[in-house]
């Protein structure tokens, strides 16, 4: 049976077994078949040195890509006198090769690979596997190198000591306990989606390395899930994380038909829900990013409402005031809200309250108007602060201390009181009678005319 079917294979003129090996391997490995053929012929040109006592340097082998039938020969000068076998050969045995063959030439002499002792066939055996491990490593490196710095899905394969081992088709990749989201706790054969942190080429294969706490893995979450993230309609424009219990992004629109927000959150929350249930009911706060910082401060601060921002640019920091009842929301607990938005506008936030704003130096927008002198214009300001300018405030007949006085013109509080004259509250006491202190004293007086 076995000499029936090398006869059927040898009239085709095709190495079935071979060609289908090959492209087996080529599908599940994903090798490429000239790297095959390349492995098939040093693993014969192996197995010559050792059949040979390790002298091969004439040896050459020859695959056919279509047929997969091989060549294997040596290349031998033909003389008269053999001294060396092995790169040399008789002129009777070139002539039954080549019937033209005439000394000095070079014949090629066919090797049976047949003839190949046990331990050159084992040898070239292991040469093919060695070459097929380093190939499908490297195919899974190229693969995987690729989607660096993206995610991927897994199965939960194994636990290792803290550390989890996911199963991700072609290799497993290793999620360390600093990766994981504190709380989660993934039971074996959950299937997971992980971000791509580095992939190492090692002797062993490629050593992937994912996160489940990454900023960056909602990204590419909104990514999958918004189409118009994924077509650069929407912006994601910042993001800031504590892993399993808040994220907030930031987000703006290059289409001004295009709401951000709307388009991440999706009818009725379908999209962000998504997103929150494979972070595993993670918050997620969506705003819109702004290039004046002290509004996008106001944003990255939601859900409180802000009643003003004062920014320093220069130093990075901004001092914000929010309503008496607000000031919790703002902070959020133990501080999360304001330690995200911080995070997010990249400025150090002061959080007060109206009241506690009252007494704080920088918080009043008072402090930060100034004259050409670096000190306050006060005579342009109303008793409640308000600005109202100097034309307003020399219409009601107000001066300010630079302004100079014209002469014969005196201010109120400066103006001498003459002799004679009173004052408006005094003015009344003119029209009215005597007091009642001078009245008894005009009636003795009248009495004594009388009497004399």
């Amino acid at each position: 049976m076995k000499k029936k079917k090398e006869e059927v294979q040898e009239n085709n003129g095709i190495n079935t077994e071979l060609l289908q090996a090959l492209t087996l391997l080529e599908k599940e490995k994903g090798i490429n078949r000239e790297t095959l053929f390349e492995a098939i012929e040093n693993s014969l040109l192996t197995a010559c040195k050792n059949n040979f006592g390790g002298r091969s340097e004439n040896v050459h082998c020859e695959i056919d890509r279509e047929t997969c039938n091989y060549f294997l020969y040596a290349e031998k000068t033909v003389v008269e006198e053999v001294n060396d076998p092995v790169l040399e050969i008789s002129t009777d045995d070139a002539m039954a090769i080549d019937p033209e063959a005439n000394i000095g030439d070079t014949v090629k002499v066919e090797l049976k690979s047949k003839e190949f002792g046990r331990i050159a066939t084992q040898n070239a055996k292991n040469v093919i596997l060695q070459k097929i491990r380093e190939e499908e490593r490297n195919s899974v490196f190229n693969e995987f190198s690729q989607r660096e710095h993206d995610i991927v899905s897994g199965t939960v394969q194994r636990y290792i000591g803290r550390n989890i081992s996911i199963n991700l088709g072609k290799a497993d990749a290793f999620l360390s306990e600093g990766e994981q989201v504190r709380g989660e706790f993934l039971n074996i054969h959950d299937r997971v989606k992980v971000y791509v942190l580095e992939v190492k080429n090692t002797t062993k294969g490629p050593r992937i390395l994912v996160s489940r706490t990454h900023p960056e893995l909602v990204k590419k979450l909104f990514e999958k899930e918004v189409n118009e993230v994924a077509d650069g309609t929407v912006e994601i424009m910042g993001i800031s994380r504590e892993a399993g219990s808040r994220t907030k992004i930031a987000v703006y629109s290059n289409n001004p038909d295009v709401d951000a927000v709307g388009a991440c959150v999706g009818l009725n929350g379908t999209r962000v829900n998504a997103v929150v249930d494979e972070l595993g009911g993670e918050k997620i706060d969506i705003i819109n990013w702004d290039e004046n910082p002290a509004i996008f401060i106001e944003n990255a601060l939601s859900p409180a409402k802000v009643v003003s921002a004062i920014v320093d640019g220069d130093e990075k920091t901004a001092k914000v005031v929010v309503p008496d009842y607000q000031l919790s929301l703002a902070i959020g607990k133990e501080g999360q809200n304001a330690r995200l938005a911080a995070r997010l506008t990249g400025f150090k936030i002061d959080i007060k309250s109206e009241t506690q704003a009252k007494d704080a130096p920088g918080f009043r927008m008072e402090d930060y108007l100034v004259d050409e002198e670096g000190e306050y214009d006060e005579e342009y300001y109303d008793e409640d602060g308000n600005y109202i300018g100097p034309e307003e405030y020399e219409e009601e007949g107000e001066y300010s201390e630079e302004a100079p006085v014209e002469d014969g013109a005196l201010n109120e509080e400066e103006a001498p009181v003459e002799d004679g004259a009173l004052n408006e509250e005094e003015a009344p006491d003119e029209e009215a009678a005597l007091n009642e202190e001078e009245a008894p004293d005009e009636e003795d007086s009248s009495d004594k005319e009388t009497a004399e």
